[in-house]
């Protein structure tokens, strides 16, 4: 059910920068229907990209029933559900199921910097608590927490937790996650530069951010890097060089959110303490777009 290029999906908001900036419902449905148009294989709803740092529970929980209901089983849909209190994610996770998600994406907790226990112990509680597929998230860069792959396969033997999102850009732990998982336990890019090897040497998919921007490229190269197809993967990976490195030349989610409003799909909206895109980054922004052919 989970392969391919899934949308970590920006969440609309009005034009603005204030601490609550209102969001934008109508803007959600129609980037949903954007995504099914260009083929992406599922969305994820509420995680880094959709500014979960951002909105209260209420909020997030309300995002996650609109997805759902704007996707209307079209593609699966997985909740971002993670936290740093146990406690608040076992309720998020609640949130999603009862919301009808297919899945949920749980981010390391993030500040506390768990112990590798801590991490099981966390994951399981959980996994335990919510009867809803899981799938971990390991992305030290944002939460100074490494899960290690030994932690990562202990968690596989939990009946609901099903895969991975790996956003590391350490290549290496395919294989060591495979062995130690087995084949059946999804192993997911969190990290575009790198989707297209990922995939080749085994993976499953990617939980993509240049999806926001150009999701039928994003999907074309997870087809043909999935089955093997080294030159046709490269072919589109190169005209997507410039969003994978770009998108993030300001905190992620601020220039996809730009790029959205460049190509008239969402307004000028983001909460503090993020801001929108500083003009310097527009010009080297814009001809990223331009290479993949997305203006």
């Amino acid at each position: 059910m989970f392969q391919g290029s899934m949308v970590a999906v920006a969440t609309p908001m009005q034009k603005g920068n204030a601490p609550e900036t209102p969001l934008d419902k109508e803007s959600l449905a129609a980037l949903v229907e954007f995504h099914i148009e260009n083929k992406t294989d599922a969305i994820v709803a509420v995680g880094t990209t959709g500014e979960s740092a951002t909105l209260n529970n209420e909020e997030h929980c309300e995002v996650i029933r609109q997805v759902v209901e704007f996707v209307n089983g079209r593609i699966p849909v997985i909740a971002g559900t993670g936290a740093n209190s146990t406690t608040e994610a076992i309720h998020l996770t609640g949130c999603a199921k009862d919301a009808g998600a297919d899945a949920c994406l749980l981010v390391t907790p993030y500040y506390n910097k768990p112990t590798q226990e801590g991490l099981y112990l966390h994951y399981k509680a959980v996994a335990e608590a919510v009867n809803i597929p899981q799938i971990l998230y390991n992305v030290p860069g944002r939460t100074a927490c490494d899960m290690l792959p030994e932690t990562i396969g202990r968690l596989s033997a939990v009946d609901n937790i099903i895969g991975v999102k790996e956003a590391t850009a350490d290549l290496a732990r395919i294989e060591t996650i495979r062995t130690l998982c087995g084949d059946d336990f999804m192993l997911v890019s969190g990290d575009d530069a790198t989707t297209k090897e990922f995939l080749l040497r085994g993976g499953d998919g990617v939980i993509s951010v240049t999806a926001n921007v150009a999701p039928r490229a994003m999907h074309e190269l997870c087809e043909f890097a999935r089955i093997g197809d080294r030159e046709a993967a490269t072919k589109i990976d190169d005209t997507l060089t410039g969003l994978h490195e770009n998108l993030f030349i300001e905190s992620n989610p601020i220039p996809a959110k730009w790029a959205l409003h460049k190509m008239g799909l969402i307004q000028a909206g983001i909460r503090l303490p993020l801001t929108w895109m500083t003009e310097g980054s527009e010009d080297i922004l814009t001809r990223a777009m331009k290479q993949a052919h997305v203006i």
